[in-house]
């Protein structure tokens, strides 16, 4: 009957996904430095777990599966550490082994160190022996001990990649639904405004136009938006769609966006941005769009009447944008913290679920760059963006 511990461990190697499958280029290296190392002709990496013990990489044997009764290393897997054997016949552990009398193999000199998950958890060994009887230096046995954290460390990588691909397939889905489900409401309303503003009483209501004509606009921005952040999110940010974004027209079309906050707050922004840099334009305007509104945002907060200045200046290599605000600095100490998803600002009654910043951060590290936090000449925050210029650029 499997104990506690056999359950617990069956579950750690389950993570794993490695019974059953080809040998891992990675794990097949380390046991061939495993038994070039300690000088022998076998190593292999034992996967044990309540029934069998699985070698799922091996040198000097062909790699294969025999009962947890059998194997040498289920011996000494219930109490883990490194075990040295000059002579298995004349160890009582392994004396009667069918590995060493001579019914599968003979084994002399056998050494194990274990593989031990982060959780804690022995799921097997990384070993090493042969037909000679032998002995390990203290150098050796400690080489193979920092073989074994590298096999885990292998395993653990190759989790990690795959719960991530994991992950980010199940991000994609959700996504595209989301998508799917804001761009239909707003091809709805693109075609709502549409009609209403070529309806004849449009003509005598100028003003009533205007209006439109900008809701149009801005439901067409965001109509693209939804779509260009879809294929961001299914890229991972990987690959933008780079074009040169003239500047001061993307902080036009941001202010025109934000205008109703503008206008509430009695906001002024200032712009000193006529330049082109290379960057994908609809991820470049949500990164502003997110500095400036945060710039306003927080001065509010700050109970200031919102000065904010946005400015573009050219670097050797790049371009360095500033957007600064007159509310309050933000203490140094917190600065990169602000750039983590869900943290907050000064102050935690300021709607918004903090992740405005870590977008700016991964739209930016998308294009190559770099962006922080310092304080503002004008006393309150200022977050720099460094873009790099492109090839032909330099």
């Amino acid at each position: 009957m499997s104990t506690a511990h056999d359950v617990t461990r069956r579950e750690a190697i389950a993570q794993y996904r490695l019974v059953g499958e080809a040998p891992e280029p990675d794990l097949q290296g380390l046991v061939e430095l495993a038994a070039t190392i300690c000088g022998v002709t076998t190593a292999v990496i034992n996967i044990i777990d309540d029934r069998m013990q699985h070698q799922v990489a091996a040198v000097g044997i062909q790699a294969a599966s025999c009962s947890r009764e059998d194997s040498m290393c289920a011996a000494v897997i219930s109490r883990p550490g490194r075990v040295v054997v000059s002579d298995a016949r004349l160890d009582e552990r392994f004396a009667g082994n069918p590995f060493v009398t001579g019914i599968i193999a003979n084994v002399r000199f056998y050494a194990s160190s274990p593989l031990i998950t982060p959780s804690g958890v022995a799921i097997g060994t990384l070993c090493v022996f042969d037909d000679e009887v032998g002995e390990l230096s203290a150098a050796d046995s400690h080489a193979l001990d920092l073989l074994a954290h590298q096999v885990i460390d292998v395993l653990e990588l190759r989790r990690i990649t795959r719960d991530l691909a994991e992950s980010n397939a199940q991000l994609e889905q959700f996504a595209a639904q989301v998508s799917h489900d804001l761009r239909n409401p707003l091809t709805a309303l693109s075609g709502f405004l549409e009609l209403a503003a070529d309806s004849p009483e449009m003509a005598e209501a100028p003003r009533a136009a205007q209006s439109l004509a900008r809701a149009e606009a801005a439901a067409g921005r965001m109509t693209a938006m939804v779509t260009d952040l879809l294929d961001f999110a299914r890229m991972g940010g990987a690959r933008p769609q780079f074009s040169d974004v003239d500047v001061a027209e993307s902080v036009d079309a941001v202010l025109e966006d934000l205008d109703g906050a503008l206008v509430e707050t009695g906001a002024q922004v200032s712009v000193d941005a006529s330049e082109f840099v290379r960057a994908d334009e609809t991820l470049f305007r949500v990164l502003l769009q997110n500095l400036i509104a945060n710039a306003v945002k927080f001065t509010v907060a700050a109970e200031r009447i919102p000065r904010v200045e946005v400015r573009l200046e050219a670097l050797p290599d790049g371009w360095r944008l500033t957007v600064d605000d007159n509310g309050d600095a933000i203490e140094p100490e917190l600065r990169e913290r602000m750039f983590e998803p869900m943290q907050r600002g000064h102050d935690a009654d300021v709607a918004g679920i903090g992740i405005g910043l870590a977008t700016c951060r991964r739209i930016v590290e998308a294009h190559g760059g770099h962006i922080g936090l310092d304080e503002a000449p004008t006393g309150g925050t200022r977050v720099w963006v460094v873009l790099p210029r492109s090839p032909r650029e330099r």
